[in-house]
């Protein structure tokens, strides 16, 4: 699998958006080489694929092209052309279409554009991809979304992703007919075949559509080099240039087992067809297109639950960002409705299918009709006015009739105003892209802004001649010569400005959706005060007030306000309370029926966390549901985490540890309170105590005084621990002892917990001690045997147990899995808290990489399930990758170093826990390459402290017994 880094971003732009990239803002583009095709030249998909890849050749320091090809994978994504159907696009290119923010969405930034949305999908189908795979190419004007698991890609030259669609749908793409008993094996390709053309050959083959994504081999791209005139001895093109080559209309249709178009060169190459299960496919070819993908974007989520406090009702076709807009709007009569980058005052009356972009700042009364679009272009201190049909192509000869323009035909355009060809100075044989229509002045005036749309203007000689003198510009010329620094920037100032207000009333919007960290960002920069602090006690949803806390703890930081530290304890505080206030609101009475001599037993496995762990974490947990794959085992023959309870006469707690040797005498319920005070021993089993109602917090007051309750009690009460496992282990050590002390005072104490109530009630436990954490280390530990454990989004964290057969871990499967100490030890609480600020602040990189550990999860439990051990050790290698993706801390040198001296015996492995240190997991290849791993590091330790250790699975998870 081609898993290890993101393939390298490589842009074909427009040359305008290429020339100001630095100075504008696209997140994913900065980290991308970009360039454009050489003025007057039209180099098709194909060629300008290959230019992309010789430029981007030559912009490396390596001198062989075909070494520079092999160093990395290629992303190329193409958003270049002319965008002649979607015209306020033209000059930064689509791939910079504004996008707005989904309301079902979490970790969405203000300033997101459609490369931003893109990109991760594609980097993800890329790195699932064969070590064949060398260069993805990729469509600008499309998104796609995996709903589900993406399928295996096999092996071959030129592997195309596709969907299932009616034929009138696919009669707009590239249409790939298939072998019916074997749809990943292509026939042959036809670009935008006729819906007759698609139904006739659809009785001998199946049909998908081309989403626009390639995945080319080494080999193909060879073939498409020469093919567009490359000369590899000379490692140049023969015309300095690529020769025009199109992919789609031309070296597709030479592709598959029966191709349409004979070619030999082509025709050797191998393919394969990816359908896409559950996938979306959103298109940005058009105006209309950009809104109905937008609305069907914003509309994914039906279930209204999960919206949270946001509106609920379907979305309308109407999108305004980036903008000062007071019109008037009504849901059935302004329909198809996008604005952005414009000011649009309440004299505006608005209809439908109206495109604006750009607008400045005005008091016109203008009067819109249907299908009417207007874009304001800055051009150096000036402005372009270009006015258009919501459907125009802009395309063809002015004097055709059937060329339109402001969805009438440009002769009707003319003689409305009372205006000829030859005064327009505009030959009738001129292409609508290249006539030069739009007046650009130093000001407008709503007459001639209306006078210029109107279906049926009003006669003018001033609004007539002011056209005729004004100097025009084509529509090709704006895209070339948009000041787009002047638009970002004013873009900038109306996003800055919708900030207060979204702010103010955040519990309403999806302003709490947003990625926290990117808005903090734009809101520090600005001069805006943050708005009042939302009270807990009257939200709906108190998760907001995490969210707000951590956002303005953020801002400070950003403005160098030492206060922010503060904030950011608050937010962690307010989410200790929410977890574990409901124990104190449902007090319990410790009553102690234990005979003098009798001792509660307690033993308790640790676990394996095979992948999932993070999502198991509040307040991901409690937002998104946990899903974590886990183990229960014993070491070396012994439950390895041990709790001996007992009565004592004398009213006081006393606690013992038998592996540090020391012991503990709490007298007051200020002795018990203590577990969150820095230099408190015995925190864990303070804290327990009081959960186990030995504190007035948990037991409702019933008692003054610590020592009358335990004279009330009959006697004081001792525990004594044994963790036979060093700490740091990774293995969940503290929170499984803390269940065990649990499970052993709720024996003793006659409170008759259940193991779900043990797991929750450490959750609250470790909230308790400001040390955070998730629940998955007590589950593991807790209940027995392999299973997948699961939980739904919500304060009440109750774990789904799904159990798979323990046989998995048995014979030669176990034969080749290690469980190695490597003597290095590391606290998860720093780690925890800085991947937990991030998920309180929505972080989008962060909220990604632990949605993916998720399904991680998922798909190592249907690996096990399926007996499939080879996908068992994919999930670990992805488990694994996605926790360094995660931490980078997480893999240190000195564990690295381990990893080395596997070597290639090695198949996959993971530390366990937060990582940094501890156990470390291993599968190796064979039984054999497991007994050279082992030889090799007990020959050779990295340390005193490393060792091997035996595990076995637990069949019983926590007993809690009586002598």
């Amino acid at each position: 699998m081609n898993t290890s880094t993101p393939f390298d971003l490589l842009l074909s732009l427009p040359p305008n958006m290429c020339g100001h990239l630095a100075e504008c803002e696209p997140a994913a583009a900065t980290q991308a080489f970009s360039t454009f095709d050489p003025p007057g030249q039209q180099l098709g998909s194909g060629g300008g694929t290959a230019y992309v890849l010789e430029q981007a050749w030559r912009a490396s320091s390596e001198p062989s092209f075909s070494r520079w090809l092999e160093s990395s994978g290629k992303l190329i994504i193409h958003g270049g052309g002319e965008s002649r159907r979607l015209p306020p696009y033209a000059a930064p290119g689509k791939l910079f279409i504004p996008m707005p923010v989904f309301r079902w969405a979490l970790g969405q930034r203000l300033d997101q554009t459609l490369l931003d949305l893109a990109e991760p999908t594609l980097q993800k189908m890329a790195m699932a991809s064969s070590d064949q795979a060398r260069v993805m190419v990729a469509s600008g004007d499309v998104l796609v979304r995996l709903e589900g698991e993406l399928p295996p890609i096999p092996d071959a030259d030129v592997v195309f992703f596709g969907l299932w669609v009616k034929p009138e749908e696919a009669q707009n793409f590239g249409v790939m007919f298939c072998d019916p008993d074997a749809p990943d094996k292509l026939v042959s390709f036809l670009q935008k075949p006729t819906p007759d053309t698609i139904r006739a050959k659809s009785r001998d083959h199946a049909f998908l559509i081309d989403v626009g994504i390639w995945l080319l081999s080494e080999r193909a791209v060879d073939c498409l080099l020469k093919k567009s005139g490359w000369d590899a001895e000379a490692q140049s093109f023969s015309g300095d240039v690529p020769d025009t080559y199109d992919l789609y209309g031309s070296w597709a249709l030479s592709l598959g087992s029966n191709p349409v178009d004979s070619d030999a060169d082509v025709g050797a190459l191998t393919t394969a067809v990816v359908p896409l299960p559950d996938a979306g496919f959103y298109h940005f070819g058009t105006c209309s297109d950009m809104v109905q993908s937008l609305y069907e974007l914003q509309n994914i989520v039906s279930d209204q639950t999960k919206l949270g406090a946001v509106a609920t009702l379907a979305q309308p076709r109407q999108f305004i960002q980036n903008s000062v807009f007071e019109a008037p709007l009504r849901r059935a009569e302004n329909d198809s409705l996008w604005v952005e980058n414009s000011h649009v005052p309440a004299s505006w009356k608005i209809a439908s299918k109206n495109i604006l972009t750009g607008v400045p700042e005005n008091d016109w009364a203008l009067e819109l009709e249907e299908g009417v679009c207007l874009d304001f272009v800055p051009l150096g201190d000036k402005t372009a006015l270009r006015v258009y049909g919501y459907s125009d192509a802009f395309r063809g000869p002015l004097g055709d009739g059937a060329t339109r323009w402001v969805s009438q035909s440009f002769s009707e355009w003319l003689r409305k105003r009372g205006l000829t060809l030859d005064e327009a100075g505009i030959d009738s044989q001129t292409d609508l892209q290249v006539a030069a229509l739009f007046p650009i002045l130093d000001s407008f005036e709503s007459g001639f802004v209306q006078w210029m749309f109107a279906s049926d203007p009003e006669p003018s000689s001033k609004w007539k001649q002011l056209w005729l003198a004004s100097e025009r510009i084509s529509a090709r010329q704006l895209g070339q010569q948009a000041n787009l620094k002047k638009i970002y920037e004013r873009r900038n100032r109306l996003r800055e400005k919708a900030l207060p207000v979204m702010a103010k009333h955040a519990e309403y919007s999806v302003f709490y959706k947003l990625d926290l960290e990117a808005t903090a960002d734009l809101y520090a920069e600005s001069s805006f005060d943050l708005p009042e602090l939302l009270d807990v006690s009257t939200l709906r949803n108190p998760m907001i007030a995490l969210h707000d806390h951590m956002f303005r703890a953020a801002v400070r930081r950003r403005r160098g306000d030492a206060q922010w530290k503060a904030r950011e304890k608050a937010a962690f505080q307010v989410l200790r309370e929410l977890i574990v206030d409901r124990y104190k609101q449902h007090p319990v009475e410790p009553v102690c029926k234990l005979l003098a001599d009798q001792i509660v037993w307690g033993r308790c496995p640790v676990r394996l966390d095979f992948a999932g762990g993070w999502a198991d974490t509040p307040p991901y947990s409690l937002e998104h549901g946990g899903s974590v794959l886990n183990i229960a085992v014993e070491l070396n023959g012994q439950p390895p985490i041990q709790v001996f309870g007992r009565k004592t006469s004398e009213p006081v707690l006393t606690i013992r540890s038998i592996d540090l040797g020391l012991a503990e005498t709490l007298c007051t319920y200020a002795d018990v309170r203590a577990y969150d005070q820095l230099g408190s021993g015995f925190t864990l089993a303070r804290a327990a105590f009081a959960l186990a109602g030995f504190h007035p917090d948990f037991n409702g007051g019933m008692f003054p005084t610590l020592e009358e309750q335990l004279k009330a009690m009959g006697g004081g009460v001792e525990i004594s621990m044994l963790a036979a496992i060093p700490k740091g282990s990774g293995l969940g050590t503290s929170s499984i002892l803390a269940s065990t002390i649990l499970g052993v005072l709720s024996d003793l104490a006659g409170l008759k917990w259940d193991k779900v109530e043990i797991t929750q009630r450490t959750l609250a436990l470790e909230q308790m001690l400001t040390s955070g954490g998730g629940w998955q280390d007590q589950v593991g530990g807790v209940f027995p045997g392999i299973k997948l454990v699961q939980t739904v989004p919500g304060l009440e964290q109750v774990p789904v147990v799904r159990w798979l057969p323990g046989r998995f871990f048995h014979g030669e499967k176990k034969a080749r899995m290690l469980l190695y100490y490597t003597g290095i030890t590391r606290v998860a609480h720093d780690i925890l808290g800085e991947i937990v600020r991030g998920i309180f602040l929505n972080s989008n990189s962060r909220l990604e990489t632990v949605n993916g550990i998720a399904q991680a999860s998922v798909f190592c439990h249907d690996a096990i399930q399926r007996d499939d051990f080879e996908a068992f050790t994919e999930a670990v290698r992805r488990s694994w990758k996605l926790n360094k993706q995660l931490d980078p801390g997480t893999n240190p040198p000195a564990v690295q170093q381990i990893f080395d001296d596997a070597a290639d015996d090695l198949a996959a492995g993971k530390l366990l826990g937060a990582g940094g240190g501890g156990y470390l997991f291993m599968i190796a290849n064979d039984a054999d390459a497991a007994l050279r791993i082992k030889q090799r590091l007990e020959d050779h330790p990295p340390n005193d402290g490393a060792r091997f250790v035996d595990f076995a699975i637990s069949e019983t998870g926590l007993q809690v017994t009586r002598s």
